[in-house]
């Protein structure tokens, strides 16, 4: 397993189970038995042991190897050999007395850092499995989308003749006055029978203007007019 990737499990492991001033160490040039070094406080012989456990589960179910652990018999110092790196989870007075960060701390390594660079290369190695999938669900389902769209046939407006419109209302006025004529009621006369028909109003008034006129002109007979006496009541 990569060096940086154990670390950071440890961590991790650590980390679950509340363990206290964690710190990792590059022992690369000091030592050949191992690469790195990890220095954890627990406050209790109980947690102790439960940050060893969770130490080697994590590295377990990661594939990691685990060689063996030390110290969990009185848990006030326990040793968790990762065979690139070893664990030293230890009660708060045991730290203080041996001070292993003065034998080993010449490297201290940035847990931050270390942790961030192996959880984006993680993200991005997970990111590149799922984009194929995803995007190949997209077209897809973009593709049975646009094969249950209804298919509608657009037709092309009918070509219009000029002059069509005028001929057209010309032809609806000539059709409405038939109509009209058609529905007045035809007046029948009876055989051997005659019509007086009135005159106009306006020849009657010619009529009677042009007689007036001819009675004022000079020579023109006078109107008699006869003047009609009544008798007194007793002589009747």
């Amino acid at each position: 397993m990569d060096i940086k990737k154990l670390q950071a499990l440890v961590v991790d492991a650590l980390e679950d189970v509340k363990g206290q001033e964690i710190v990792v160490y590059d022992t690369t040039g000091l030592t050949a038995l191992f690469d790195r070094i990890c220095i954890a406080s627990g406050t209790s012989n109980r947690q102790t042991r439960a940050l060893a456990s969770s130490v080697r589960d994590k590295v377990k179910e990661a594939g990691g190897d685990v060689i063996g652990i030390e110290g969990e018999d009185t848990g006030e110092w326990v040793l968790v050999d990762l065979g690139d790196m070893i664990v030293h989870i230890m009660q708060a007075p045991i730290r203080a007395y041996y001070r292993l960060e003065e034998i080993w701390g010449e490297k201290p390594v940035k847990l931050g850092a270390a942790k961030r660079k192996a959880s984006t290369e993680g993200k991005a190695a997970e990111a590149l499995e799922a984009a194929p999938k995803k995007k190949a669900g997209h077209l897809a389902a973009t593709k049975a989308a646009k094969a249950a769209e209804p298919v509608i046939e657009k037709k092309a407006p009918a070509a219009r003749k000029p002059g069509t419109a005028k001929a057209a209302a010309a032809a609806g006025a000539v059709a409405k006055k038939a109509a009209v004529k058609k529905a007045a009621p035809k007046l029948e006369v009876p055989e051997g029978k005659k019509v007086k028909v009135a005159a106009p109003k306006a020849s009657v008034a010619s009529a009677r203007a042009a007689k007036e006129a001819k009675a004022k002109e000079p020579g023109a007979p006078a109107k008699t007019v006869i003047k009609r006496i009544r008798k007194p009541a007793a002589e009747e």
